[in-house]
């Protein structure tokens, strides 16, 4: 039987994008993904993540936003999103925002969510050259695939093909930068590959999140 988690306010709107970035009452949203109920989000649980709340603190006066789309109340779809260069993805390039996450959970698929969540970044951060994420393919976990990437207007500049050191050993999966310019005449960006085989640090849902799987003593959790 599926359960409907309802959100704390009630929307005026089917849909509504509402920003958690700094507002108190969804503090929540800043450290659990959408897809965890509110019986698991209490503040002695999410405040625990110390570097998550290392990362908040450094990131949001210079540009960081997360965004949670409501439908009929009910949490459904997220975005976060940050300046190149201050983002924990090894992505180099002028006026970029990077991409951390995005997510539509399934109970609200069908509507485009994803999408709708790519327009209202692009217009909230209009000035950039473009936007930038990374992409997985063949990789074990269902997030930031690089198929959904290309559904929602990205396109792979670069990839690396890398296995990790504990998790699937000798198993080779392909990270790519996928570029979204938001003019013809954008510079693509690039990244730092050294970097990506230390994995992420900004979350412990990320599907390279470095500790975990017995990682937390490496400096490099994957190799070429």
């Amino acid at each position: 039987m599926s359960v409907k988690f309802i959100a704390d306010k009630t929307v005026s709107s089917p849909v509504e994008i509402i920003d958690v970035t700094e507002d108190p009452e969804y503090e929540r949203f800043l450290y659990r993904c959408i897809l965890h109920s509110k019986n698991a989000w209490t503040r002695a649980s999410y405040r625990k993540h110390k570097l998550r709340r290392e990362y908040l603190e450094f990131v949001i006066p210079r540009g960081f936003r997360k965004k949670v789309l409501f439908y009929k109340g009910d949490h459904v779809g997220m975005i976060e999103y940050v300046p190149a260069e201050v983002s924990d993805y090894p992505i180099i390039g002028d006026n970029v925002i990077v991409m951390n996450c995005i997510w539509v959970h399934k109970r609200g698929q069908g509507h485009n969510f994803g999408k709708r969540l790519i327009a209202h970044m692009m217009e909230d951060k209009k000035e950039a050259a473009g936007f930038a994420t990374l992409g997985l393919e063949n990789h074990w976990t269902a997030w930031m695939k690089k198929r959904e990437m290309e559904w929602l207007g990205f396109k792979s500049v670069k990839s690396v093909k890398l296995m990790h050191k504990r998790k699937h050993e000798g198993r080779c999966f392909t990270i790519h930068l996928m570029w979204m310019p938001a003019n013809e005449n954008a510079k693509p960006p690039t990244w730092d590959e050294s970097r990506l085989l230390e994995g992420t640090h900004f979350c412990e849902y990320h599907p390279l999140y470095h500790g975990r799987y017995g990682c937390e003593g490496l400096k490099e959790i994957f190799e070429k």
